[in-house]
């Protein structure tokens, strides 16, 4: 199906392909102009230029190259699935289906990437040449969201992704709000900042406090989660619970509530 905007057609399938990507830099670009207020971030703009292992312009590079990666694998997957798309296209879901078949697809990518994700800790190999790039941001920011190794970005991300559209049977014009959604919800859990009114912090417990805590070195085996909900770590014994307190000099600090053990 296609979206007409002043005679020019688009389908819903390049949409799919190219709004999370656009998203992704709108929305991370909003973050770059709030890091200026100090009394909001999580960790100083100090602590950001001096403590992160790896320059800015190469998280751009990297970030681009895996957004390139989904691109390519997001057109062969609407053109391996395009005459069922099309079908679908033609009888519209229910407002009903289409909130199951999101809920079924965010549980799918919770699933998925919890458990790929901890593996890639678990596994000393995989964590030292594969993750560990991930991690050269001790101070998370929005554009980093998705800087990581090309390898890790196509297993816990691109196939992921992918999953959770085919097992949700969702169709491609409404991959383009889920994975817009989740991508949003991605830079806000990195983008480093405690803002007040952020509604991702009333409706989920994984938010950028909670992720900030897995990228430090006390939580580096806890708050795998991710980007959706908390209740892998729940049930599996990696959630770690933390207070968030003011930071001297301003802004907050997350600091975790229980001691740290080795899982």
């Amino acid at each position: 199906m296609q979206i007409t905007k002043g005679g020019l057609e688009i389908s819903d399938e390049i949409l799919g392909t190219i709004a999370p990507i656009v998203v992704y830099w709108v929305y991370s670009g909003m973050y770059v102009m709030l890091g200026a207020l100090e009394n909001y971030r999580l960790h100083s703009k100090k602590d950001e230029d001096e403590k992160n292992l790896v320059s800015k312009k190469d998280v751009v590079k990297g970030v681009l190259l895996q957004q390139a990666v989904q691109a390519i694998v997001a057109t062969l997957l609407f053109a391996v699935t395009g005459n069922d798309s099309e079908a679908a296209q033609a009888q519209p879901a229910s407002l009903i289906v289409l909130l199951r078949q999101i809920i079924v697809a965010m549980l799918i990518l919770d699933t998925w990437q919890y458990f790929m994700h901890r593996y890639m800790h678990a596994n000393k190999f995989l964590y030292r040449h594969i993750h560990s790039r991930h991690h050269r941001l001790v101070v998370p920011y929005a554009f980093g969201a998705l800087y990581n190794h090309p390898l890790e970005g196509l297993l816990l991300d691109t196939i992921g992704g992918a999953l959770s559209f085919l097992l949700s049977g969702m169709s491609p014009r409404a991959s383009i709000f889920f994975f817009s959604f989740a991508t949003i919800k991605t830079v806000d859990d990195h983008c480093g900042l405690w803002l007040p009114g952020n509604l991702f912090h009333f409706f989920f417990q994984n938010n950028s406090a909670y992720h900030d805590i897995h990228h430090q070195l006390y939580g580096n085996k806890y708050n795998y989660s991710q980007p959706f909900f908390v209740t892998w770590d729940r049930i599996l014994g990696t959630y770690m619970p933390y207070s968030l307190e003011k930071r001297t000099g301003g802004g907050f600090e997350a600091r975790p509530t229980k001691d740290c053990k080795e899982n």
